[in-house]
């Protein structure tokens, strides 16, 4: 057992890797060597000392990787990296690591948190996800069985066993490589068995307009955005089946059918003979909707799906009429975004196309949503220029691959300036643009028919094996 004070060192260590493990770097090794840290750490402490050490391990995690929030409110990032903290250091607190086998608990606490950060705070904030380091590594193949929550699991208990080899001695080393073998390895085996039904090919052209990274939509001119992307779109040859555009291109008061914005986007499908898709905000009294739109190749609208899941200080301000009392929101958010309703879908002339709009790629239950009411291929129109770094823009590239993992689906994200990427159904990027710059990616992806046994469960199966695997040192502790 370590000392209070070494035990802190190690929880710091834990953070330091798992920073270095976040997007953009995903080194996945990084984030079962965190684990095996924090196992260490933990190892004999109190419930107390369980509380601050993970408190410390939370602190220099989102201390560092929600930095970027900074550069828009100094106290939303302190807000919300303490909240983060308490989350990881509550989590931390229930593994038992004074009782034998207690630290096999720490996979299932995280699980539950990362389960936690998708529903709170602001109806989830999943940034960062420590599942987004595993990309490329093998835990990943555990998605289409259980989803991100297993690929979880699984890199932290290679983890907690590599901690517990280090400390075994004859047989118990090989009931630690058993275990290893039944949580970790077995799901992966099985994972890389799972495959969707390949049902055809789309040519798809998927638009970045390029322009300044750092500022606002309120400190911009909606006309400058929507000139760039067309530009780009206006540049594209041949006939594809699909154009997509990204988030907020264009902005009308009213709606957009009959708008500059409608004419535009019909003249570019009719001239093009391909269904376009484009993102739309709508401002409507004291709000605005956001919509993904789809145009048909005769340049009607065939059809739209509005965000149901609001980006919190970014489209809409939790507790507007409270806080307003405190500060002056306009500049920050001037109006609130209205939640859409339906069905994640579009119905096109190439088949049904799944749709969820920027921060809704990184909430499995919104694609899942997509893909059982029959989307064959997920669309993410997107807009991550209001920040300076790529650690935004990174973080959605993760999300969408991880979705296209969980799912078996290609995966297509524009954005106004990066990063816009074609993911296959396997999480390889087959297209990648850069941040800032105009760009065209331009492949032929494939239609998936099918769903994954995690599109068929969602999280509900992993959430009770954690659930349990935390209940089970109690119930032996009480007989």
């Amino acid at each position: 057992m370590l000392s209070g004070p070494l035990a802190g060192v190690a929880a710091a260590v834990a953070g330091v890797l798992w920073v270095l493990g976040s997007s953009p770097r995903e080194w996945w090794l990084l984030l079962p060597l965190g684990a095996a840290v924090l196992t260490v750490a933990l190892q004999g402490r109190t419930a107390r000392g369980r509380l601050l050490t993970g408190a410390v391990a939370g602190a220099v995690l989102y201390g560092i990787t929600l930095g970027w929030i900074g550069g828009f409110s100094i106290a939303g990032y302190l807000g919300i990296a303490f909240v983060e903290t308490l989350m990881l250091a509550a989590a931390v607190a229930l593994v038992p690591a004074t009782r034998p086998g207690g630290r096999w608990t720490l996979p299932a606490a995280l699980v539950l948190l990362e389960a936690a950060q998708t529903r709170f705070p602001f109806d989830g904030f999943p940034l960062p996800a420590l599942v987004h380091s595993q990309l490329d590594g093998p835990f990943a193949a555990a998605a289409p069985l259980g989803g991100s929550l297993l690929v979880t699991a699984c890199a932290a208990t290679a983890g907690v066993a590599l901690a517990a080899l280090v400390q075994a001695r004859g047989r118990s080393r090989i009931r630690v490589v058993a275990l290893t073998v039944a949580v970790a390895v077995l799901p992966i085996a099985v994972g890389a068995t799972i495959r969707t039904t390949d049902t055809g090919t789309l040519d798809v052209a998927v638009v970045q307009g390029g322009g300044p990274r750092g500022l606002r939509a309120v400190f911009t001119n909606p006309q400058d955005t929507t000139d760039r992307q067309f530009r780009v779109a206006e540049q594209i040859t041949d006939s594809p089946d699909l154009v997509l555009l990204p988030e907020t291109v264009i902005s009308v008061t009213g709606t957009v059918a009959g708008s500059a914005g409608d004419r535009r986007t019909a003249e570019l499908a009719r001239r093009l003979a391909a269904a376009v898709v484009v993102g739309v905000v709508e401002n409507q009294g004291a709000g605005f909707r956001n919509a993904a739109v789809l145009w048909g190749p005769d340049g009607e609208i065939l059809g739209r799906y509005e965000k149901e899941h609001r980006v919190p200080f970014g489209e809409y301000i939790p507790g507007r009429e409270l806080l307003e009392r405190l500060t002056d929101l306009t500049a920050l958010v001037p109006r609130d975004a209205i939640p859409g309703e339906g069905t994640a879908l579009l119905a096109s002339p190439l088949g049904p196309l799944g749709v969820v709009i920027s921060y809704e790629v990184l909430f499995a239950d919104r694609v899942r949503e997509a893909v059982t009411a029959g989307g064959e291929i997920v669309l993410v129109p997107t807009n991550a220029a209001s920040y300076v770094t790529e650690d935004v823009p990174a973080i959605e590239v993760a999300g969408a691959r991880m979705r296209a993992l969980e799912f078996g689906r290609t995966v297509l994200q524009s954005a106004p300036t990066g990063y816009s990427v074609i993911v296959l159904p396997d999480g390889r990027v087959l297209e990648q643009s850069t941040l800032g710059d105009p760009a065209l990616l331009r492949a032929p992806v494939p239609l998936r028919t099918g769903l994954t046994p995690y599109a068929r469960s969602g999280d509900l199966p992993v959430l009770a094996l954690a659930a349990l695997a935390l209940l089970v040192p109690v119930l032996r502790r009480r007989r």
